[in-house]
């Protein structure tokens, strides 16, 4: 049966000569693995350059259940991105989130609003001009949302740590080593205060900022299993110092 669904394309491996196999996350059907035949030939009938990190899709597909690589009828562009490709800052922060998410997102079943804010993220950092120096902050902390492991911030007064592990402002300084202490707790704690318009008023050095994604990438591991090492942000921190 053919189905009509959104897509953000999340890995590409080649397979045998000329094809390839797209590991897209769907709207209709989550995380997706597509064979496309003949795709690195001269005269492909789909472009091998609509499938880089986080393009979005206009798909048509087949479904034959879950746990099968599946079958594309119909693909083109569904946003047709015009500076994500062409501009070193923002292909950068492409390439980190795109590990980061490939890494995250797992389910074979439809999440829409997970879907959602990755499609519009993607689509408003390609239309935003200007100072980008903390989106990938702010999306990765509007990601754990998504996720299941957003930070409680329902009680932050005087706290001076956060629990990773626990996910949770305190006073006290948690056992272990997984926490933040002054000053980056009340740095984070801003942080979770910001959105896309706004966050040029977060007032971070490069310093504070490398930290800052270093323990957001200990507090991802934390909460997902197999999360393993980010090797992408130190490119990314070099890109925007």
């Amino acid at each position: 049966m053919l189905h009509k669904t959104l897509g953000i394309v999340f890995k590409v491996t080649d397979y045998q000569e000329s094809s390839v196999i797209v590991q897209v996350f769907t709207e209709k059907f989550g995380m997706q693995s597509y064979i496309i035949n003949g795709v690195k030939k001269p005269k492909a009938k789909i472009s091998r350059n609509i499938l880089q990190p986080l393009h979005l899709l206009d798909m048509v597909v087949y479904h034959k259940g879950y746990d099968t690589v599946q079958r594309i009828k119909e693909l083109k562009s569904a946003v047709v991105l015009q500076t994500i490709p062409y501009d070193v800052v923002k292909s950068s922060i492409v390439i980190f989130l795109n590990e980061v998410l490939y890494k995250s997102v797992k389910m074979q079943s439809p999440d829409e609003q997970l879907f959602e804010y990755i499609f519009h993220s993607i689509e408003w950092l390609d239309n935003r001009q200007g100072n980008l120096v903390n989106f990938h902050l702010v999306f990765l902390v509007g990601l754990t949302r998504y996720l299941g492991f957003y930070p409680d911030d329902s009680n932050t007064a005087g706290c001076d740590y956060f629990d990773m592990k626990d996910g949770v402002f305190t006073r006290y300084k948690p056992d272990g080593v997984q926490y933040l202490s002054p000053p980056h707790t009340q740095n984070f704690n801003a942080l979770l205060k910001f959105n896309y318009d706004d966050m040029h008023q977060l007032k971070l050095n490069n310093d504070e900022r490398r930290y800052l994604i270093g323990k957001l990438m200990d507090y991802y591991a934390l909460h997902i299993e197999g999360f393993g090492n980010i090797r992408s942000n130190e490119i990314l921190e070099e890109v925007l110092s």
